[in-house]
């Protein structure tokens, strides 16, 4: 059968699922049941009018236990395949810039993306908690289908799980993601070479201070927002201007300090940051110094890191430059032969200080 011929039966199903939907039932429930799990109507119902209705596509309409595509497409966009899953605990659920829902498809967008894929199918699995307002899930699902649609990326398939009142925090949402790496492109910390250029797409840390903020727990007011957003388009652009990226990654938990130092130890070679050429908001600085943290530490969920060869520098940050999530783009330091495995800071005074990993966690619970 042709591809025409298959889409053709494909939107033949979906428009006969379509008609089906229609008789389906609303939820009526004003907060979320042991029954919206048990396998029944309640949990048809809870499915169809939420999930099914805001993630529609002539995949997921067929309703089956898994999701099925062609594979003859997909060789035409590529050579491999990029997978990544991840879960979802964000608290607050809602917070300034964003939601849990949002994060979920941006964070698994991201971590194909970075991989140089074309993020192309996601999958979406909810854990509710008894009592969790209904319209509360109808807000996240509404801002995944929104952001779903906005990184050009289908939902295809999913679950719905729910555990007794106090089993679980009102909601958690794991996804997993599938790409399509294009040939010729290969991106790995293995490809890091000393000489290279370490650039971020701009300010750091804003995510972790806005749910530090969001939990009300201190009594700061700022107007810190989340960068919650999708960089598949920014990495399209960086690999039309190049595609000889030697590694890219977004820096979430753990923020560039983690990520560096990941960098430097599997690529056994050393980094050398500039503290004065890294951009971090005042507020974000100002956040820290009260509570003792370090923005380099600080969460992120639009930012990427990218190391790039010297003679591509120039090249790659006038195409971030010009993309509107890498307008702030920056060269923050370089890639050194020694000390190996270790990432270090030139201070603003000339001092120079190692920037280790991580131990234990500056904030819990910030994706």
């Amino acid at each position: 059968m042709d591809l025409s011929s298959n889409n053709q039966v494909q939107n033949s199903l979906f428009q006969k699922m379509e008609q089906v939907r229609r008789r389906q039932g609303k939820v009526r429930d004003t907060h979320i049941t042991l029954a919206h799990g048990s396998g029944g109507k309640a949990m048809r119902d809870l499915i169809d009018d939420i999930f099914v209705s805001n993630f529609d596509n002539p995949i997921l309409s067929q309703l089956e236990d898994q999701a099925s595509f062609n594979l003859a497409p997909l060789l035409q966009q590529g050579d491999r395949l990029a997978f990544t899953t991840d879960s979802y605990v964000v608290d607050p659920l809602f917070f300034p810039g964003s939601d849990i829902g949002e994060l979920a498809i941006n964070g698994t967008v991201n971590d194909l993306a970075v991989s140089g894929a074309k993020p192309l199918y996601l999958t979406c699995s909810v854990i509710l908690e008894e009592g969790l307002p209904v319209e509360t899930l109808r807000r996240v699902a509404a801002s995944m289908k929104a952001a779903a649609k906005k990184a050009v990326v289908q939902i295809v398939t999913g679950d719905t799980k729910v555990v007794h009142r106090g089993a679980a925090d009102k909601l958690f949402i794991n996804t997993a993601g599938i790409g399509i790496i294009p040939r010729g492109v290969s991106i790995s910390v293995h490809n890091i070479q000393p000489g290279d250029a370490i650039i971020v797409n701009g300010e750091l840390g804003n995510h972790g201070a806005a749910i530090l903020i969001a939990r009300g727990e201190l009594a700061l007011e700022t107007n810190i927002e989340s960068d919650c957003q999708s960089l598949h388009s920014l990495v399209e652009t960086i690999l039309h201007a190049c595609p000889q990226v030697h590694a890219m990654r977004d820096a979430t938990r753990g923020g560039l300090a983690t990520v560096l130092n990941e960098f430097a130890l599997s690529s056994d070679v050393g980094i050398r940051l500039y503290e004065e050429s890294i951009p971090v908001r005042e507020e974000v600085n100002g956040v820290c110094e009260i509570l003792g943290l370090d923005p380099l530490y600080l969460a992120n969920e639009g930012k990427l890191v990218v190391v790039v060869s010297k003679e591509n520098t120039d090249k790659i940050l006038s195409a971030m430059k010009s993309h509107p999530a890498g307008k702030d783009a920056c060269i923050i330091g370089e890639v050194i032969t020694s000390p190996p495995g270790i990432v270090l800071l030139k201070t603003v005074f000339g001092a120079e200080r190692i920037i280790d990993m991580l131990v234990g966690d500056q904030l819990p619970r910030i994706c």
